[in-house]
């Protein structure tokens, strides 16, 4: 489980196929304090730890998770936000993050405000998740509050200093980014489409 904080960026440096899996190399600050089998969110995304040398940890994206995230797109050079697990004797700032990505959406909109910027996203209604304003929504992995909730979009505010702190500073229109929807609101959702 993790909170949406991100703890660091972490730099893609290599990307290996292996049939239809794909092996990222991170290089990171965190990477050498990190353990074999231990699930760290990679852009939202909870993956585990398969190699560590020195500043670079490896972890492997099967075909399930490139289907449903960004991941695919990564590039040598990206840069990606980093989240260990949460602790059980911290506080849990942000929101109750899973790590398993729903979908994926595409910047629409990038306006910069009086000390903030504000995103809008867009993603596939189809498959019945939702946002409500002033909820949670998780975009590649930061715990965000929704300013505007659409049927198939929304918008974050953004404040200078998760923009300087996170990959948010490279979205621009038409990028790509991981969501992941409140948990609360997809069993409320479930609950109600089991009633019709």
């Amino acid at each position: 489980m993790f909170t949406g904080i991100i703890e660091t960026l972490g730099t893609v440096k290599k990307i290996e196929l292996e049939q239809s899996n794909i092996h990222y190399f991170i290089e990171s600050p965190i990477s050498p304090d990190l353990k074999i089998d231990q699930s760290v969110s990679h852009n939202g995304v909870c993956l585990t730890v398969v190699g560590i040398e020195e500043n670079t940890h490896q972890v492997t994206a099967i075909n399930e998770t490139l289907e449903k995230s960004n991941l695919g797109k990564l590039k040598v050079g990206d840069i990606v936000n980093l989240e260990r697990c949460v602790k059980v004797d911290g506080r849990l700032d942000g929101h109750i993050v899973q790590g398993h990505v729903d979908q994926i959406a595409v910047c629409t909109a990038v306006d910069p405000q009086e000390g903030s910027v504000v995103y809008t996203f867009e993603y596939d209604a189809a498959l019945n998740n939702i946002t409500v304003e002033k909820g949670s929504i998780t975009v590649n992995g930061i715990s965000l509050t929704v300013v505007n909730s659409g049927k198939n979009s929304f918008s974050v505010a953004i404040i200078p200093y998760t923009l300087d702190h996170t990959n948010l500073k490279t979205i621009e229109l038409g990028s790509t980014v991981n969501l992941e929807f409140d948990i609360l609101g997809k069993y409320v959702s479930k609950l109600l489409a089991m009633r019709q």
